[in-house]
């Protein structure tokens, strides 16, 4: 007969106080520090709002990490939390002397709930507590003065949710007296002046990762440029589709855009920390920006664009792109430049790639021929992509024959050989398998595959493509 372990004083304290939420408010500047994290989090989770609001006025921590307790977000909590902001920053005296620092609003896992809400059994006192490291979670954010640090992570689709248009404006209107940080900012399809608007109201310095997917003109891009460039703990950049790209037949209109591009590039020189660089836009000024790079990139990733054989060259070039883990070029059009020049940059990078996206490059059996020597040379790759591309039975076996040294992919997807299609360009059913399968023996008989799939183009009907992985799997039209 088991034996329940009955509960702890503080545990009966906590339940005494959320049942009372009165005397709960009314004695929050007395509780002792140890009861703060246990009882926040059930005020917090239980939704009582008027604890929630005195205990984030009263907190006795430099970090608040509210947002771990975020799982789902919702409007009532966010304002009771922001309204114990208010009432921090109102009040004039501090019995707690109150040392919130920081209050951390990110969806992110955070150690200081694990070791302040854990076993109550462990013999942790309060003293012992306080010694421990939960403090000095954001030493990079600690201001010498008082001023209470916000930090978000912003990720918005088209339009402000609820919660989201709440906080930007209270933070608007706080921006004086708050210090607002935003570390990862993703925004797609808002107006430019929706973005502006919030890009103003935190500091710069402390984005590490933006995804910016909007239309822009290029005087949208000018007004955007001297906000960019004070990026500089940047490590990951995401841009998208730039619309009103150098097309006036006036000299002095194309003048100015061309100025305009060149402020906006020249940005690129400030950026000390940026690893992962991904742009779907910029055509004719790639070689440009690589040529403004200061740091190794990591992440390469040009999409949907057609290349010219200038920007091609810059890349064997780069410097910055030879310790390049992660290189993508789908839907880049190569079917018409030389492909020597990605040859000696593959080449280059060889002893670093991982990761190499060739898909929907329209690339033909001579251009794949030509990259052979520089594919077999990969000691380092982990996924290869080469789907929608225009290859023979004959050349797909000599590349499957020159991966010998492909040890540590685990992720490989090929297009089906040509042979598969009719003359009308329809799928084969038989054919395709029967291929497929032929491929798949001649690279056992190099090396042992662990992911490999071999896909048809993209059915015009239904949208899908005919796989074959472990067996066909066939598209809707025919199945």
């Amino acid at each position: 007969m088991s034996v329940q372990t009955p509960p702890t004083l503080q545990k009966l304290a906590r339940q005494a106080l959320v049942r009372n939420e009165a005397v709960a408010v009314s004695c929050v500047g007395e509780l002792p520090t140890v009861l703060f994290p246990a009882l926040f989090k059930e005020a917090f989770e239980g939704r009582h709002i008027n604890l929630v609001k005195e205990m984030v006025a009263d907190w006795p921590f430099p970090s608040l990490p509210v947002g771990a307790l975020m799982k789902t977000p919702n409007l009532e909590t966010l304002q009771a939390v922001l309204d114990g902001v208010d009432m921090r920053l109102t009040r004039k005296f501090h019995p707690r002397r109150t040392k919130l620092q920081v209050l951390d609003l990110r969806n992110v896992h955070h150690s200081f709930w694990n070791i302040w809400t854990g076993e109550e059994d462990s013999s942790c006192s309060a003293e012992n507590l306080e010694e421990k490291p939960v403090v000095k979670v954001f030493p990079k954010y600690a201001l010498r003065d008082q001023c209470v640090k916000v930090i978000v992570e912003l990720c918005i689709w088209s339009c402000l949710d609820e919660a989201q248009a709440y906080f930007l404006k209270w933070a608007q209107q706080r921006k004086a007296s708050l210090h607002f940080c935003c570390t990862k900012m993703k925004i797609w399809r808002l107006p430019v002046h929706a973005i502006r608007e919030i890009m103003n109201v935190f500091d710069p310095q402390h984005i590490t990762e933006l995804e910016l997917h909007a239309e822009q003109t290029l005087l949208d891009l000018e007004d955007f440029a001297a906000y960019f460039g004070q990026m500089r703990n940047l490590r990951k950049l995401f841009l998208e589709a730039l619309q009103g790209m150098i097309s006036s037949n006036r000299n002095e209109t194309r003048d100015r855009e061309a100025n305009y591009m060149k402020n906006f590039i020249s940005q690129f020189c400030k950026f000390n920390c940026l690893q992962h660089l991904c742009v779907h836009f910029l055509r004719d000024h790639m070689n440009q920006v690589l040529g403004c790079l200061m740091t190794p990139l990591e992440t390469l990733s040009v999409t949907c664009y057609i290349i010219s054989q200038n920007e091609l060259n810059s890349f064997s070039c780069c410097k910055s792109l030879f310790q390049l883990k992660h290189l993508e070029l789908r839907g880049v059009i190569l079917h018409d430049v030389d492909i020597m020049s990605l040859r000696g940059f593959l080449e280059k990078v060889a002893d670093t790639l991982e990761t190499l996206d060739l898909q929907c490059c329209r690339m033909k059996d001579s251009q794949l021929y030509a990259l052979l020597p520089a594919l077999r040379n990969f000691s380092q790759l982990t996924t290869v992509k080469f789907y929608s591309n225009k290859f023979s039975m004959p050349i797909l076996k000599d590349l499957l024959q020159h991966t010998a040294n492909w040890s540590t992919v685990n992720v490989e997807q090929y297009p089906a050989p040509l042979e598969c299609y009719d003359d009308s360009a329809q799928v084969s059913v038989e054919r395709f398998a029967q291929l497929c399968r032929e491929l798949i023996d001649t690279l056992r008989a190099i090396r042992q595959p662990y992911n490999i799939s071999f896909a048809t183009e993209i059915c015009y009907t239904c949208g899908e493509r005919c796989v074959y992985h472990n067996g066909p799997r066939l598209c809707c039209c025919w199945q």
